[in-house]
């Protein structure tokens, strides 16, 4: 069986009627109260859990060109927390993130590898410019696209953008702690998206 280009502009995260392949690039605004971003880091060998609050977004998705989709987040670093308020206070202090100082990580991307069914779900990547503590480096995050749960294919007024990846917290000069706190940290960026 022959796959055309439009029906794989058409299965954007698998979801997409034939119909909306021909939409214009649509601009989402983001659902703060839904969203976050979560990280995992071994503190003393043991895994642990914490949460930032997402400052923006601008999600463009183009569903004649979504390797042309664009993504740009803010995370406010001073809202970050852990289960532990000593860590909490560590990861915001001045020699770790520096909240005071930085109080704004930002991701924005900059090219979109879609999966190897042309799909923005299911092993899509995407690469763009991370700062942290101003400091700024290329990172690839796994990217993963769908539509709201029971929603009509056709549509796409509410979406959920789930990024992930592991960034060396050395690489942006946090390096505070590392005695009792690994070098690699995962990222979970949970994003829900309505269009304006």
């Amino acid at each position: 069986m022959n796959i055309t280009r439009r029906t794989a502009l058409a299965a954007l995260a698998g979801f997409i009627s034939p119909v909306s392949a021909f939409a214009s690039p649509t601009l989402y605004r983001l659902d703060t109260r839904a969203s976050s971003v979560g990280f995992r880091f071994v503190l003393n060998g043991a895994e642990q859990k914490g949460t930032m609050p997402v400052r923006s977004a601008k999600i463009l998705i183009d569903p004649e060109n979504l390797g042309a989709s664009q993504v740009d987040v803010s995370v406010n670093v001073r809202g970050a927390r852990t289960p532990f308020i000593f860590a909490t206070k560590a990861l915001i202090g001045p020699s770790v993130l520096n909240a005071a100082r930085f109080p704004t990580i930002r991701f924005i991307s900059q090219r979109v590898t879609l999966a190897p069914d042309g799909r923005l779900s299911g092993g899509a990547r995407i690469t763009g410019q991370l700062t942290i503590r101003d400091e700024t480096r290329t990172v690839t995050l796994d990217a993963n696209l769908y539509r709201a749960r029971g929603s009509a294919p056709q549509d796409l007024s509410e979406l959920q953008i789930r990024l992930t990846g592991i960034v060396k917290r050395s690489d942006f000069g946090a390096t505070g702690y590392p005695e009792l706190v690994r070098d690699d940290v995962l990222l979970d960026i949970l994003a829900i998206l309505r269009s304006f």
